[in-house]
């Protein structure tokens, strides 16, 4: 039995206290946020302590692991508290907001050889792990552009994350994993329409060995899609994060000469195939990811590393050299 604590208990943290209260061989101590009110009605939902001040849970209660789930200025202080105490952490993407910081976090996670699992919650959509299966199958043949398109209404919740940050760095390493790369070079456009104070749309272009990849952010979109394609040479796929839905489309072509004796290629009508998916709860399944990495002492498939080089390119695009 693996004791659990949520620290932030908001939008994204109640539904980390949800699914803890779910899930077998987990308990559910005790839960923290600012938010007194709130916290308590949750805690009493879910049969757990509620506390104002995370250092005093810590103190008080017996906890082998913690979901961090608070404004990204706050990850680092918090998560190396948590990490010095000797807690495995569950830490919300992005892993923090400057490369030391996130430096800092898991070199102290190795130190304490406790477990730092960060957040990218799209490595655990079923139908990108079907995606990531094809593409090593050489289904698509070699990979040539990618395109995603993370658009939606602002949320009045991120007070201090950009559009880059919160929103692109999903695919952005959703792109290093399906490639098992890192982009060789960096272009983006991005600015602001509905805020002031940081960039609310980006169009980043992002150069691999061999591919080229588009991302499209932005919290202008009146409604929310959430979509990626992906080119090879001997396919096309398309997937949907929020349907997860995947379709793949096999290229029928055929080399011949012409009647001029000249080298042509003949595209004959695409073959195409809905790929049958058993549709789960993402963030569920990073939760039962995270545990079953404690019970057995292995290691996380997202590390500290993935999500630091996924930082990076987001602060490249937003000219942050921090």
């Amino acid at each position: 039995m693996v004791n659990v604590a949520v620290i932030g208990t908001g939008a994204m943290g109640r539904h980390h206290v949800r699914i803890y209260s779910e899930l077998e061989d987990v308990n559910l101590v005790a839960i923290s946020d600012l938010d007194e009110i709130n916290g308590k009605k949750l805690a009493e939902k879910h049969s757990c302590n509620f506390y104002t001040d995370f250092k005093e849970m810590l103190d008080k209660e017996d906890i082998d692991a913690v979901s961090i789930v608070v404004p990204t200025k706050f990850h680092t202080s918090v998560a190396l508290y948590c990490t010095n105490r000797g807690k495995h952490i569950l830490l919300e993407k992005p892993i923090s907001d400057n490369i030391a910081d996130a430096k800092a976090i898991i070199d102290t996670c190795n130190k304490n050889k406790v477990k730092l699992l960060v957040g990218h919650i799209e490595r655990f959509n079923p139908a990108i792990d079907e995606l990531k299966k094809q593409v090593d199958l050489g289904t698509l043949g070699d990979i040539t552009s990618i395109i995603s398109k993370r658009v939606g209404l602002f949320p009045s919740r991120i007070k201090d994350a950009d559009v880059v940050v919160d929103l692109a760095v999903h695919d952005i390493d959703v792109f290093n994993y399906l490639l098992g790369s890192t982009p060789e070079k960096v272009n983006s456009n991005l600015g602001n329409v509905l805020i002031d104070d940081r960039p609310d749309y980006a169009n980043i272009l992002l150069k691999y060995n061999g591919a080229s990849a588009f991302i499209e952010v932005n919290w202008t979109t009146p409604v929310k899609i959430r979509t990626l394609s992906i080119t090879g040479t001997k396919g096309y796929a398309e997937l949907n994060y929020i349907t997860q839905e995947l379709v793949l489309y096999e290229t029928n072509a055929e080399k011949e000469f012409d009647s001029f004796g000249d080298f042509v290629i003949k595209f004959g009508e695409a073959e195409h195939k809905n790929i049958e998916i058993k549709k789960s709860e993402p963030l569920k399944n990073e939760l039962m990811h995270f545990i079953d990495c404690i019970e057995t002492d292995t290691k996380p498939i997202i590390t500290g590393e993935d999500a630091l080089s996924a930082l990076k390119v987001c602060l490249e695009v937003t000219g942050d050299k921090n």
